[in-house]
């Protein structure tokens, strides 16, 4: 059989970090459902970052200066005036390391006045009198105002030049981003480029014209994000810069696409395009909205309850967007709070809290953190109004916002300033109030009629206007340019891709001198993080963790506690507690002892409480007496505490939970709802064992479980007996499915085709035996995931049969290679490996690296480094 046709290659390139920008991740999501190769190309940083979504692999690269440094007017006079200083950010750190300098010079001046020189020390070491140190502050006072006054001098000059009109000279920066990104791009040979944004258009053209030169076949699209002309520039030279590097490139685009009709109309009347540009809105994914079970929160975020009236801005911060209209309007809105969605500080965010302090509502403004873009309408759904409060610029008369579209899957009433294209929206389809744009008084009597007509706002938001405004609507027409201006015609994904698929760390394939073994832990003591974890350690896995963690970062040690009961194994730890006492006061405040003063840093397993049973059973009663002592408290999910049995019965058609012994669903419903509302109204940092769990912890940040691969290890080759072993060890019966596959197993042992090995009740070391000299393992059928002990039996060598949920895997960057089989499916899977024993062969051998890429603990420690700042 011929190999599969490779798929067509698409880069989408950006002129920014990624993150923030969901049209981007959202085209790229759509073409990889479409059948496309896709690579997401970004800036940022001062190296080359590779990660993933999915199968998307995502590039940032390092943007160098050398042009703008080139390029720049005065370059010897602005190194005289400018003292390194580079912007205004850097003069506020120059400024703040001066007044530090002051403090702790006069403090010593004081000194020197205050206390006589009696052992003649300061005599000795050569200390300066305090008047000659006086003279020393006074002389840095000076120097620094001078610093200050020349920077300024030189900013002034720069604001009164006058550009060139050659975009190279007057922006040179563009220069700097097409040798950062064209090299890349050159590199990957794409067949179809889509250029983002004015800043990208340069890149694509001299790429695209440099490959073809080569005699590659390559295509490109300009995807307009605004109006070019209409932007209101900061700088005369982006003024000069940005139109004429449009003008000059984009007609050699085979396509053009845009954000609304009326940027279409005046870039085919400005520029002559032969064809009208497409017009791709940015708007949210509808599949998605609604679609977790545990969404984040807006209102959560912001440590506001149900009766408190909640506006919400959500989206990039300048002063063109008018979000201080609505500041200067919160004093005559007494009864309101404001969420402002940020990823980070601006100097506009800055400016906004600063007016926010002299009006005395600055305790009424919470800045709350950014969610992937699949999350946005649902987490911006527990306000009350959304708020666009754009000023009149050319850009904002002619487009739709993509957040006015957020907020109406959101099911959001509209606040929008009466800019042309977005009031005729709003007051037309009725889901909003208008205001003059950048009149408070006009802000303030919106939000109150909207108020006392939410109920009424939000009926208007109709299926029709989310259907129009969703992205599977908006993105089929681009999917279908695609097609035209390449001619290709991409089959369809083996696996469908999810719209909800995020980005990961993807670390580079395993090298030998990456795969150090996990040895002990280093023990709690003067690092700069000391870790706790526990107390479950169900498997191991918090004692894994450990290892990987401090493996990986010098500047932790850890400690390690489990809870244990007559059943339990004793896995490694350094504190073992007797479940049967941890109602007494001795063991909590033995507890309260280790932790409080001793750790900085806690990582709990399963939600269970860390001082014994002194707060109740939970985190949640701890939670206050941890964050007194400033210890970060992080939550891991390892399984049954968080997967929602009848979620789970919706979705798997052999779910565990069919089989659960009798009361045992009732149970686990309720402990699984109370540790889901305690993830979302404690906004705990979330972290989950396998990544079905993020179906019910949408939040949450996969981190692999972690064996030591080395252990692991087998030389024992895969399937040259001619009756293969096929191994199965179950932990208990109804949450792997033995009895679901036993008829099949126990069919195909006694017709001789296989010798089944059901270990049950064995101790691990002679588990771990057995797994190394297995053909195959099989190891659940119930819950969707593969579990530690797939991970074991892949780190051996062997090949793994169980029952996974693709897309949720797939979604998350988990690839497996784990043969797929269901209670009805396992007879044919076996066969297929009876049949085919080469096949199986390499399945094993894929297996191992599979296991040492992902589970050797690397991506593990990778994935806990914010949480450990």
């Amino acid at each position: 059989m011929a190999p599969p046709a490779p798929r067509p290659k698409l880069a989408v390139i950006v002129a920014n970090g990624i993150t923030g920008d969901s049209r981007v991740q959202k085209i790229a999501i759509a073409a990889a459902r479409d059948g496309w190769d896709v690579t997401l190309i970004g800036v940022g940083g001062d190296r080359v970052k590779r990660t993933r979504m999915g199968p998307i692999e995502v590039i940032r690269v390092p943007v160098r200066t050398h042009m703008r440094q080139q390029l720049t007017p005065h370059r010897l006079r602005r190194r005289v005036t400018q003292f390194g200083i580079t912007d205004k950010q850097a003069l506020a750190r120059r400024r703040a390391a001066h007044q530090a300098w002051v403090r702790q010079v006069s403090a010593q001046v004081g000194w020197l006045r205050g206390e006589p020189d009696q052992s003649g020390v300061r005599r000795m070491l050569g200390l300066p009198p305090s008047r000659a140190l006086g003279a020393v502050v006074r002389f840095g006072r000076a120097a620094h105002r001078f610093r200050e006054r020349a920077f300024g001098w030189e900013q002034a000059q720069q604001a009164k030049a006058r550009p060139t009109g050659d975009w190279r000279r007057d922006w040179p920066h563009l220069l700097d981003l097409d040798l950062a990104v064209g090299p890349v791009l050159e590199e990957l040979k794409p067949d179809l480029i889509h250029a983002n944004d004015v800043t990208m258009i340069n890149t694509a053209a001299l790429s695209v014209a440099r490959m073809r030169a080569r005699g590659e076949r390559v295509s490109w699209i300009y995807d307009a994000h605004e109006y070019v002309p209409g932007v209101d520039w900061p700088k005369p030279a982006m003024d000069s810069a940005f139109p004429a590097v449009e003008r000059m490139f984009i007609r050699r685009a085979d396509a053009v696409v845009t954000v609304s009709p009326e940027i279409a109309e005046r870039l085919r009347g400005d520029y002559r395009l032969p064809e009208l540009p497409l017009v791709v809105r940015n708007t949210p994914i509808r599949e998605s909205v609604g679609a977790a079970a545990a969404p984040p929160s807006v209102r959560a975020a912001a440590g506001l309850g149900p009766e408190t009236p909640l506006l919400v801005y959500s989206g990039w911060l300048s002063a063109e967007r008018g979000l201080g209209t609505a500041v200067n309007a919160l004093p005559q809105l007494p009864e309101h709070h404001l969420a402002i969605v940020s990823g980070r500080t601006s100097p506009e965010l800055e400016f906004l809290l600063g007016r926010a302090e002299e009006l005395g509502v600055r305790e009424r403004i919470h800045v709350v953190p950014y969610v992937p873009q699949h999350a946005v309408p649902d987490y911006l759904s527990s306000a009350d109004l959304g708020l666009i409060c754009s000023k009149r610029t050319l850009n904002y008369e002619l487009s739709l916002p993509t957040k006015l579209a957020e907020y109406l899957h959101a099911r959001l009433p509209v606040i929008a300033s009466d800019v042309k294209t977005l009031g005729e929206y709003v007051s037309g389809h009725g889901v909003g109030e208008t205001f003059r744009s950048d009149d408070s008084a006009s802000f303030v009597e919106a939000v109150k009629r909207a108020t006392a007509r939410r109920d009424e706002l939000a009926a208007g938001i109709t299926e029709e206007i989310l259907r129009d405004l969703s992205w599977e609507e908006q993105s089929a027409g681009l999917m279908a340019l695609y097609r035209t201006v390449s001619g290709l015609t991409p089959a369809a994904p083996a696996a469908e891709v999810p719209w909800s698929v995020e980005e990961y760390a993807a670390p580079a394939p395993a090298k030998p001198a990456d795969l150090r073994p996990l040895d002990g832990w280093r023990p709690l003591g003067q690092t700069r993080v000391r870790l706790g974890l526990g107390p479950a350690n169900y498997a191991g896995q918090a004692a894994a963790f450990a290892q990987a963690i401090c493996r990986d970062n010098e500047d932790v040690s850890a400690e390690v506690v489990m809870r244990l009961q007559a059943s339990s194994f004793p896995f490694p730890a350094d504190v073992y507690l007797d479940v049967d006492r941890l109602g007494d006061l001795a063991v909590q405040t033995e507890q309260l002892e280790r932790v409080i003063g001793r750790y900085t840093h806690l990582i709990v397993d399963a939600f269970m409480p860390v001082f014994g049973f002194l707060n109740g059973d939970t985190i949640e009663g701890d939670l206050p007496a941890l964050n007194r002592a400033k210890i970060k408290v992080a939550v891991l999910g390892h399984g049954s505490e968080v997967r929602h049995p009848g979620r789970h019965l919706e979705r798997h058609e052999f779910s565990l939970f069919r089989d659960a012994p009798e009361g045992t669903v009732a149970r686990l419903t309720a402990r699984v709802e109370r540790n889901l509302r305690i993830a979302e109204e404690t906004g705990l940092p979330l972290f989950v064992t396998t990544p079905d769990l993020l179906a019910d912890l949408p939040g949450a940040v996969w981190a692999p479980q972690v064996v030591d691969v080395h252990s692991w290890a087998s030389d024992e080759p895969v399937m040259r007996r001619k009756r293969p072993v096929v191994l199965h060890a179950p932990s208990s019966r109804w949450t792997k499915g033995t009895d679901r596959i036993l008829p099949v197993v126990t069919e195909l042992h006694e017709q001789g085709a296989i010798e089944l090995r059901l270990i049950e009740n064995t101790p691990w070391a002679e588990v771990r035996e057995l797994v190394k000299s297995a053909d195959i393992v099989l190891d659940q059928f119930a819950t969707g995931a593969y579990g530690t002990f797939a991970v074991e039996a892949m780190a051996a060598g062997r090949p793994v049969v169980a029952s996974i949920d693709e897309s949720l895997h797939l979604r998350f960057g988990a690839n497996p290679p784990v043969v797929n089989a269901t209670p009805g499916t396992l007879r044919e899977a076996l066969e297929s490996l009876l049949d085919d024993r080469d096949r199986a062969a390499k399945i094993g051998a894929e297996s191992v690296a599979y296991a040492r890429e992902v589970h050797d603990g690397r991506r593990t420690a990778s994935a806990f480094a914010e949480f450990l700042r």
